[in-house]
């Protein structure tokens, strides 16, 4: 059981993460959106949106800070470990709070929202509920083992097996010290990237980069322009001009 969780799922779920955006784009070109909801309902979006995609942000490259980046290299860098979890504690449970709010937000807006609710497809509320699930494994092995709790040295044993999967030598035994938490928010994690290619998060990859190098768009206003006279009909400018009669 210990080598099918923590070796065949995880590379399982990388190939179908691959494979699905081969698929995706080769099938679905014109689905590969945000499908975005903007015109139904804007106020809500307006918070929620930038709220949900920051708390992202941090929270991967946190994610990416913590699973990467061995304890070795920090040790050489001269960083205290005291200062090191420190870090990752609290700028992880801002981080988490930020997309908690933001998450909720979006959620409710799919819901309360009428039009947005009669919107929403099927990937789209299984996509809201994995990401929740997502968070609340997340959040409850920040705050509740870490900040709260005696605290878990996860870059001894998650971030090695992680890194050992793609190196393509997993170490499925360090999974089994973990904390249960632990262990769902890991597998979870493998099983959402499985998720990711049939959903709306397909739009990530479409970042609109060329609008860096391209170049400017030149619109000239017709506002004080000369006006130019238009040439009159052929059957105007040819027809004879009317005889004048005199009064006599």
């Amino acid at each position: 059981m210990s080598t099918f969780v923590w070796i065949v799922v995880p590379y399982a779920c990388l190939a179908v993460f691959v494979l699905g955006h081969v698929w995706r784009w080769r099938h679905d070109q014109f689905g590969w959106t945000t499908h975005t909801s903007q015109l139904l309902e804007s106020r809500i979006l307006r918070w929620g949106s930038p709220l949900f995609h920051l708390g992202a942000f941090g929270v991967i490259a946190g994610h990416a800070m913590g699973l990467l980046v061995p304890a070795s290299l920090t040790h050489e860098l001269g960083v205290p470990e005291g200062l090191y979890h420190a870090t990752a504690v609290w700028g992880g449970t801002l981080t988490g709070v930020v997309l908690v709010v933001g998450l909720v937000l979006l959620i409710a807006r799919r819901f309360v929202k009428g039009r947005v609710r009669r919107a929403t497809t099927r990937m789209d509320k299984v996509l809201y509920a994995a990401l929740a699930v997502m968070v609340v494994l997340g959040m409850t092995a920040t705050v509740g083992t870490n900040l709260l709790g005696e605290g878990y040295d996860y870059r001894e044993t998650i971030a090695v097996w992680f890194r050992s999967v793609f190196w393509f030598s997993p170490r499925s035994h360090l999974m089994a010290e973990a904390p249960l938490v632990y262990q769902l928010h890991a597998i979870g994690g493998f099983l959402f990237l499985a998720l990711w290619p049939f959903t709306r998060l397909v739009h990530v990859w479409s970042a609109p980069l060329a609008y860096l190098w391209r170049p400017y768009v030149v619109y000239r206003a017709r506002r004080g322009a000369p006006a130019t006279p238009r040439p009159a009909p052929a059957a105007v400018r040819d027809r004879p001009a009317p005889e004048r009669q005199s009064l006599g």
